[in-house]
């Protein structure tokens, strides 16, 4: 196997939400793989812009729609990204593997995408150590604050609002997602000599579903090394970054790419804008940090932000108070729930169903409403660096702003990088936009995108 890059691209990904597709982004520019985060399908006008690129992404948001949602709008876009000729075609998915037959469903990805490459296996790699994901024998692992939990018993995933995560075993997961074989290669295995072996003995006309288990660095390169020299004429797979990680690990030992990753430090601004959609515990933390340090923090009230009658007031009643903060120096952050055990939370459905909406319509129209404060704010504010915290959150708020494309501009928190915005729009052109899920960054993160490399330095 020669130990060269292909001419063109290496690798094409369609994000199942906007945070992951930026973590998938920041995985390989780290590693010194020029990488692309598109908004749209990416045209050969936009990609002429950027003639050094090795790897380009489309950010999507199947990860919340229903299987029919996904057979009308991913076979376009798998197409549109096929068309670009890479040797791995990548659905990005969750670390957290956020999924369920109705929702989400990785399966039905998989499905879709498998007959856009002539593969005979759809790899699936979902540990990634430096997001401290860990998969073994099929299960998969998070860490959170130091300890481990097996997902079904994560207190975050095992009780989220719409994926709840009950088996940790992912082949059991995927399987009530589709129909397709689904095969392991544990990590074990995959430390024997006979791990490409095992993976001829398991490929075949019906393109399996082929977990790997990625614990630590030695296996993460492992895996990378099994996805790389086995991509044939090309495959289709459902990975989270540990994908990303994976082949550049490997790459790293083949000399590649740089032996030690790295992006450049952020430096610091005055003020920074932040809009919150997340439920997580995690960015409850990071709420009540950035309320004790000095920025402002207002809560959306969702029972009025969802009541077609009360909606303008409730936007243009937060976006003051955010213009105003911003006018006294202050970052303000527009948040619509403080951890799982927030009352907006608990009582989302009856909220939901007083204003005449669906669960998943009520949340939908939570985005849109940040998206529109968002967008109202910085049309008001001379704010150029923004943080969106939730994965439906950052999409919407992405998707309103005119943002043709991302890049990465530097190191923040592991998976949610500080990128750059490319835009016809002058207002918004080189906008500088975090997107961060729900789980990712400690407790000072907003802290650390106002004070930049000072602050994450020393927190």
């Amino acid at each position: 196997m020669s130990t060269q890059w292909p001419a063109g691209l290496l690798l094409a990904y369609y994000g199942d939400d906007f945070t992951g597709s930026t973590d998938a982004m920041e995985a390989l520019s780290a590693a010194g793989v020029p990488t692309l985060l598109c908004l749209q399908a990416p045209t050969p006008e936009l990609l002429a812009r950027f003639p050094d690129v090795r790897c380009v992404g489309l950010a999507g948001s199947s990860r919340g729609r229903s299987p029919q949602w996904m057979d009308d709008e991913l076979p376009r876009a798998f197409a549109s990204l096929a068309a670009l000729g890479a040797p791995i075609l990548q659905y990005k998915v969750c670390s957290t593997f956020d999924s369920s037959p109705h929702t989400g469903s990785i399966g039905r990805a998989i499905d879709i995408g498998v007959t856009r490459m002539r593969g005979k296996w759809s790899p699936m790699i979902v540990g990634a150590p430096r997001l401290k994901r860990y998969q073994a024998f099929g299960n998969l692992f998070a860490a959170v604050d130091g300890e481990g939990f097996r997902l079904d018993r994560h207190p975050t995933m095992s009780r989220h609002p719409v994926t709840p995560m009950n088996e940790a075993d992912l082949r059991v997961h995927l399987r009530q997602q589709t129909q397709r074989r689904i095969e392991l290669i544990d990590f074990v295995r995959l430390r024997s000599p006979d791990a490409g072996a095992r993976l001829n003995a398991l490929t075949n006309d019906d393109a399996p579903v082929v977990m790997i288990d990625v614990l630590d660095e030695e296996t993460l390169a492992a895996a990378g090394k099994l996805v790389w020299e086995g991509r044939g004429e090309g495959v289709f797979t459902a990975s989270s970054s540990g994908l990303q990680y994976a082949l550049a690990a490997h790459w790293r030992s083949q000399g590649l790419v740089p032996q030690t990753p790295g992006l450049p430090d952020a430096s610091a601004v005055d003020v920074i804008a932040a809009v919150s959609g997340s439920c997580s515990p995690v960015t409850a933390g990071q709420i009540s940090w950035a309320r004790d340090h000095g920025f402002r923090v207002e809560r959306l009230e969702l029972r009025r932000a969802l009541d077609a009658r009360s909606r303008e007031a409730e936007i243009e009643r937060v976006v003051g108070v955010a213009v105003q903060a911003v006018s006294e120096g202050r970052s303000p952050l527009v948040f619509s729930a403080e951890g799982p055990d927030d009352p907006a939370v608990l009582t989302f459905d009856d909220i939901a169903s007083d204003a005449g909406l669906s669960r998943a319509e009520a949340a939908r129209r939570v985005g849109e409403t940040l998206a529109d404060v968002m967008r109202r704010l910085l049309d008001r504010a001379p704010v150029r660096r923004v943080v969106v915290a939730g994965g439906d959150s950052s999409g919407e708020v992405a998707s309103t702003l005119g943002i043709s494309a991302l890049s990465v501009a530097a190191g923040m928190a592991p998976g949610a990088p500080l990128c750059r915005a490319w835009s016809d729009d002058p207002a918004r052109d080189g906008l500088e936009i975090v997107l961060k899920g729900g789980q990712i960054g400690g407790v000072s993160f907003f802290g650390n995108v106002r004070d930049g490399a000072s602050r994450a330095a020393s927190s």
